[in-house]
This record gives C-alpha cells, sequence and structure tokens, in this order.
C-alpha cells in the first residue's frame, strides 16, 4: 500500500495483539457451540452478511447517518485544497469530499479502501477551527484511510456481532433445552447464553482497545505528515471545549458514530471509563503530540 504517513511500530504491534486475541476467542468460541452441539450456521451466515454490508458500505451508511453531502472543488475550494495538499503529501489517491450541516465541531474518514474512501467534515468544525488546525485534523482522518482503519474495525466487530445474535438465538430459541443425552442438567440455551455474554463483553473491550490504539496511531501519523502537532493539539483543545457548549441532544444523536470521528461527541466528564471510549482520553493525546513536538524541535 503506497503511503508517506510515518509507521508507528509499537502501536502497530499493539493492534497486531489485539487482532490477534480477537481471532484466538473467535476461534474457542466456535470450538465451545459446536462442543455445546449448538448449530451456529445460520447465526454465522447472518452476522456474515451484515457485515459484508458494513463493508462495502461503510461510506454511503456514515454518510446518510449523518446526513452528510459531497461537494465539488467549486462548492468547497478552501476544504478541496487543504485536502489536495495532503493527498500530494502523503502520495495516496484523493478520496471524496464531504460536509454534513450539524453544529458538533467533528469530522470523519470512512470507506473499506482508499478508492472507496470519502472524507467528512461538519459545518460545526469549519465554523470552529483556522486552516493549519483544520489541516491537522485532515491529516488525521487521511490516516485513517491511508491504513484502513474502517476495514480493520469492521472485521474486528464480528464476533461482537455474531455473539450478540447468539444471545438472541439462545434467548428465543432454545432457552430451555436440556442436555441431549437425557442427564438433565444445566440448559443449553442458558449455556451459550452465558457463553455469547462473556465473548461479547471481551471483544467489546478488546475492539474498544483497538479503536484507542488506532487513534492515537492517526494522530501521530497526522502530526508528522503535516510537521505540526501543535496544530493538531490545538485542534483538539478547541473541539473538546466546543463540545461543553453543544446542546445534550444533538450530541446525544451523533454519539452512534463516535468510532468514526475525530473526536467523541461527548462533553468533557460525560463519557464512559477510558476502558469503554473509543477514543484515548484528551491529555493522553496532547501528551503524544507534546512529544512529537520535541522530537521536531518545535513547540
Amino acid at each position: 500500500m503506497r503511503t508517506r504517513f510515518a509507521p508507528d511500530r509499537g502501536l502497530t504491534s499493539r493492534m497486531v495483539v489485539t487482532m490477534f486475541l480477537l481471532g484466538l476467542l473467535y476461534v474457542v468460541f466456535v470450538g465451545a457451540l459446536v462442543a455445546l452441539g449448538v448449530r451456529a450456521l445460520t447465526v454465522l451466515l447472518i452476522a456474515g452478511g451484515l457485515l459484508l454490508a458494513q463493508y462495502f458500505l461503510s461510506d454511503r451508511i456514515a454518510l446518510y447517518g449523518m446526513g452528510g453531502r459531497e461537494v465539488s472543488p467549486r462548492e468547497a475550494p478552501e476544504l478541496h485544497g487543504l485536502i489536495d495538499r495532503l493527498c500530494a503529501m502523503a502520495d495516496m489517491p484523493k478520496p471524496r469530499v464531504a460536509i454534513a450541516d450539524s453544529d458538533v465541531p467533528n469530522a470523519f474518514a470512512t470507506g473499506r479502501d482508499q478508492k472507496h474512501a470519502v472524507v467528512c467534515v461538519t459545518t460545526g468544525i469549519l465554523r470552529r477551527l483556522d486552516a493549519r488546525e483544520l489541516e491537522g485534523v485532515l491529516a488525521h482522518e487521511l490516516s485513517h484511510v491511508a491504513h484502513r482503519d474502517v476495514a480493520v474495525m469492521t472485521i474486528a466487530s464480528f464476533l461482537g456481532l455474531v455473539a450478540g445474535l447468539m444471545t438472541r438465538f439462545a434467548l428465543y430459541s432454545g432457552l430451555g433445552a436440556r442436555r441431549s443425552d437425557g442427564q438433565g442438567g444445566l440448559p443449553i440455551g442458558l449455556i451459550v447464553m452465558v457463553v455469547s455474554v462473556v465473548v461479547y463483553a471481551v471483544s467489546f473491550l478488546l475492539t474498544r482497545a483497538l479503536s484507542r490504539y488506532r487513534e492515537l496511531s492517526a494522530d501521530r501519523a497526522g502530526a508528522l505528515l503535516t510537521q505540526r502537532p501543535s496544530e493538531l493539539a490545538s485542534a483538539l483543545v478547541k473541539i473538546s471545549g466546543e463540545m461543553a457548549r453543544i446542546p445534550t441532544r444533538d450530541l446525544r444523536e451523533a454519539a452512534p458514530f463516535n468510532a468514526f470521528y475525530f473526536a467523541p461527541a461527548a462533553a468533557p466528564g460525560a463519557t464512559l471509563a477510558n476502558l469503554f471510549s473509543t477514543h484515548p482520553p484528551l491529555e493522553r493525546r496532547l501528551r503524544q503530540l507534546s512529544e512529537i513536538s520535541a522530537q521536531l524541535g518545535r513547540g
């Protein structure tokens, strides 16, 4: 994959380990279902179909959900100009460009690969950031595109989807079924449900950890591409502060897209524990950017 975004071996190794653990969990889960005599083929087929739909239609789904609209260079010349420059610097194809009419200051990138990618910014972020800060945010989002983070997170979420569907399957169809050997014991459906809930919880935590790693990686890659980490830090601080001024109702409507966003749609202090967050704490992101500034010899 051709790109000039700087690699981050430390974060990459952590993401690889997390993906390995998810894969191992998947193997154990399927093995447990087979041992229990559960016919999981239907659930796997349904989950696989949903995964494929999410994988191939992620750009359309995200744009539709956020009310994003593709814009031409004539409609948004400054935005297109920034993305043109960054794509030239990163040596990558230019994605489609969209704007969502929302006062929530944010941006996201989606699409399964560079040829099917779209970068979307809200009108709220365009009003609040200057050109250099916006460039830092866009470099972060283009890093997600270059590293195919949407595809990675879609695949990583597959196990949680299977476990969730299996839990419902156990609840609605097999909760009262006993062991087939006639020896009684716990209902097979209950065992399946408990195993599925545990697997879902573990996969949820691993996927959230993977999401936090990729956000730190995108911050680093974007800052190194522009060589101005302080501008990205400024954008983070400004956006996080502005979230407190957004009506709670608007934040709740935007929250389902937090995994896509540059910054979570929540006021400071309103998020769940860091363990459950899709993004690293603001302090962690700022500390990394400060370290990069020191490495580059800039403030």
